[in-house]
């Protein structure tokens, strides 16, 4: 009878250590929150992918929850009070945030270090082809589609057309692309912007109804000192053949969405983490997801970005040769 307790009792006892250590083991896998954006936005696929990712999943040490948010300036601050560990923020979020110039915000977010580049959103600004609009300051007098109240593409609009000092001598027209698309269809717009990736479905739709014409924007922003001024928009081509009739590249520039980081996240969970996406399995489930994400790869890692970069990136892209 007592060895019979005896065995039940090791039994019972070895029990208990496995559950503990099975608890103590789940306790020790930390929590990493990656912020999105909202619902069906671009920022939140970056979050969800990553976070459902196989390598991602099995890591031992920790796991990454996906986290809904408004965008990129939300992003940028979660990520710099500790509240979100990594997120998707502009380049120019970043870098105006980094020097207190956000606006109507002169707080300083020195606590966002950047991972690696993710994909651009790219300038464009469509008109006729016998407009006889060649820049941006041509555009004085004219109607001019700005992209939807609120959006990223407006705020971008207002920033380098008044930089550029047309912003008050057009007629505004703040819309989404594809109406805008239709009104210049129309003639009710002399011209439109869009600050997104390409081929645009507007642009396309804009090209069935008109000749049209892409204005050259990076000579415009050569010539003014805009790259000098906003240093996070970088140079790109819209290549000839994108759009039905513009037969020519066209230059132009773009802000980059960035994968951000709190300085407080170890190193080797950034490292973990970018050593399994930048991978040719990782980057193929990434396109998987959303063509968008077509622009990552080893060679562009560290495009767009103009500000600290996190220490376990920094030893990421060295590794690489990009550093």
């Amino acid at each position: 009878m007592n060895k019979f307790f005896a065995v039940m009792s090791m039994i019972g006892l070895s029990m208990i250590m496995t559950i503990t250590t099975a608890s103590d083991s789940h306790a020790k896998k930390e929590r990493i929150v990656f912020g999105g954006g909202p619902a069906g936005g671009t920022f939140q696929v970056v979050a969800n992918a990553i976070q459902v990712y196989k390598p991602v999943k099995e890591m031992a040490d920790f796991t990454v929850k996906a986290q809904s948010s408004a965008g990129s300036v939300e992003n940028l601050r979660k990520v710099n009070s500790g509240k979100s560990d990594f997120a998707t923020v502009y380049s120019g979020h970043v870098y105006l945030g980094a020097n207190g110039m956000m606006k109507n915000d002169p707080k300083k977010y020195t606590n966002v270090l950047a991972v690696a580049y993710l994909y651009g959103a790219p300038a464009q600004l469509v008109v006729r082809a016998d407009s006889g609009i060649q820049s941006v300051s041509d555009l004085a007098g004219k109607k001019v589609g700005v992209g939807n109240a609120g959006s990223g593409a407006f705020a971008n609009c207002e920033l380098f057309f008044t930089h550029m000092g047309v912003w008050d001598k057009i007629e505004r027209n703040a819309m989404g692309y594809n109406d805008a698309a239709a009104a210049f269809g129309n003639k009710q717009l002399d011209a439109f912007w869009l600050f997104t990736a390409f081929p645009s479905g507007a642009v396309i739709m804009a090209a069935q109804t008109n000749d049209i014409a892409l204005i050259d924007l990076e000579a415009d922003a050569k010539a003014s000192g805009f790259f000098e001024k906003y240093p996070y928009f970088s140079k790109l081509t819209v290549p000839a053949g994108t759009y039905k009739g513009v037969d020519a590249d066209t230059p132009s520039f773009q802000d980059s969405a960035l994968w951000v980081a709190n300085k407080d996240v170890p190193d080797d969970i950034v490292y973990k983490l970018l050593s399994v996406i930048y991978t040719d399995e990782g980057l193929a489930h990434m396109v998987g997801q959303k063509k968008t994400f077509k622009e990552m790869s080893l060679k562009t890692g560290v495009n767009g970005i103009v500000t600290p970069m996190h220490p376990g990136a920094i030893k990421f892209w060295k590794e690489k040769g990009l550093l």
